[in-house]
């Protein structure tokens, strides 16, 4: 059984306290992971100006250089884990058997990855405007227009508190390092597997072992990342959102109440968009922030909610490693048993259905061995009163709210993507100016669709560097 280490500032550390993996269905371990306390992170946290030194000692093009090699070892190399070395399908098999997502999935995560690695110099210069990154190096330097600029570091490091449901969402904190940032990545539970292979395939191609650092952990490490570092990502829940939102040093994911418009000069013809709808709502089995868990229209809501019910109504869980598994389990016990019983209690609430019960005959929970299954769910909610009406769930899972064009902006609430399907120049001015939607597509374009030259959820440059008046004499 593989044996996982802590990576204090890239050192391999072995601790007295371990935590086992498991298989997400007959409970077979997988690895034994090293555990971090609070203790090891304060002490490190003294050493993390090493981090960013070692990062400003290499010029913006070999940093660059770095992270297309780590792109093809991190996707095609046999790399080291632990006390062992692990192959692209080792990770793939892994990674599935602790998280329960197929394992076409993983792999479709690691081309991910791969893609923003290889293309990191147009994502940077995307996210900077076009900044000469050898200023974030040197803190000063002169733009195009001859005008003096100063960028100062917010932090030596940033601290990642990452979940193990959505191994995508690494993409996030690529491109720390080669911002000359260090890295503190506290891996979620059940996946450990993508920060520990992404680490080495950053060494490997160049990068300073000092800058990297990854501490696994149950909760109370999660809470001394970010009571530790001066900059963190995390991703939670709504309650953690809440906990963090006046929090300027803490940059929260939480869920994305992802949603489509239709408005009422298309929503005749909303079967010309039914594959939009329905893959915005499955990709990545629901999982991610950027799936769609609202569909919205004036009319025809029934209608919609049936048709895309239709579609889904055949998944069904598969072993993950077949080519057409598409739905990931739930690995927690307990937790797909008490999403279930909410979606029912919301149901019963009134003003919502769900369309999908009519189309199978089996229960929406499926369990086996240790793992349980929801089975993707499409609920009708006669109008934006209902409690069901904007809920996410982690997977596919859509509420169709019947509400007309001009209540919408005033009903949907925080929306992380908003696709608009509409040519009604009002509407669109509407949305553009709407302050609770973040990212905005005008079309039809799936949810879950990403340019990767455009900021996620905000700008990582953001979090790491302010701009500041310079002169020099």
């Amino acid at each position: 059984m593989t044996r996982v280490p802590v990576l204090r500032w890239g050192r391999p550390y072995r601790s007295l306290e371990t935590s086992v993996v498991r298989h997400f269905i007959s409970g077979e371990p997988i690895a034994e992971v090293d555990q971090t306390t609070p203790g090891f992170i304060r002490r490190d946290m003294r050493r993390a100006g090493r981090a960013r030194a070692a990062l400003r000692e290499m010029r913006s093009a070999e940093l660059l250089a770095a992270m297309q090699e780590a792109a093809r070892l991190y996707d095609e190399a046999e790399l080291p884990c632990g006390d062992e070395t692990q192959s692209p399908d080792d990770f793939v098999r892994a990674q599935s058997a602790s998280t329960g997502l197929p394992e076409a999935m993983c792999r479709a995560n690691m081309a991910k990855n791969r893609f923003v690695l290889e293309r990191m110099d147009q994502v940077l210069d995307a996210l900077t405007r076009g900044l000469d990154l050898d200023v974030l190096a040197a803190g000063h330097g002169v733009e195009a227009r001859g005008v003096p600029i100063s960028y100062q570091a917010q932090t030596e490091a940033l601290g990642c508190v990452l979940p193990s449901n959505s191994p995508g969402v690494h993409t996030l904190w690529l491109p720390v390092v080669p911002l000359r940032i260090g890295l503190v990545l506290k891996p979620g539970p059940e996946e450990p597997w993508t920060p520990i292979r992404m680490a080495e395939a950053f060494f490997r191609a160049g990068v300073p072992r000092e800058a990297i650092s990854v501490y696994p952990g149950g909760p109370e490490v999660g809470a001394a990342v970010v009571g530790g570092v001066p900059r963190t990502l995390i991703f939670g829940s709504l309650q953690t959102v809440e906990q963090y939102r006046n929090n300027p040093a803490v940059r929260v994911h939480g869920p994305g109440f992802s949603k489509i418009l239709l408005g009422d000069d298309v929503v005749d013809r909303w079967e010309d968009y039914l594959d939009v709808l329905v893959d915005s709502v499955f990709a990545n089995s629901g999982r991610s922030c950027i799936s769609c868990s609202g569909i919205w229209a004036s009319r025809h809501t029934g209608e919609i909610a049936a048709a895309i019910a239709e579609r889904l109504a055949s998944v069904r869980p598969l072993p993950p490693d077949d080519p057409e598994s598409a739905l990931a389990a739930f690995t927690v016990r307990g937790v797909a048993e008490a999403l279930d019983r909410d979606i029912d209690a919301r149901v019963g609430a009134g003003l919502a259905r769900d369309v999908t019960a009519g189309f199978r005959d089996v229960r929406r929970l499926v369990r086996q061995g240790r793992a349980a299954w929801l089975l993707p769910t499409v609920l009708h909610c006669d109008g934006p009163e209902a409690e069901a009406a904007n809920v996410e769930y982690m997977f596919p899972f859509v509420s169709v709210v019947r509400c007309p064009q001009e209540a919408m902006l005033g009903a949907i609430g925080n929306t992380l993507v908003a696709t608009a399907i509409t040519s009604d120049a009002a509407f669109r001015a509407d949305l553009l100016d709407a302050l609770h939607i973040d990212r905005l597509n005008f079309g039809p374009v799936p949810t879950h669709r990403i340019n990767w030259l455009q900021p996620h959820e905000g700008n990582i440059l953001d979090v790491l560097y302010r701009p500041r008046a310079f002169q020099s004499a």
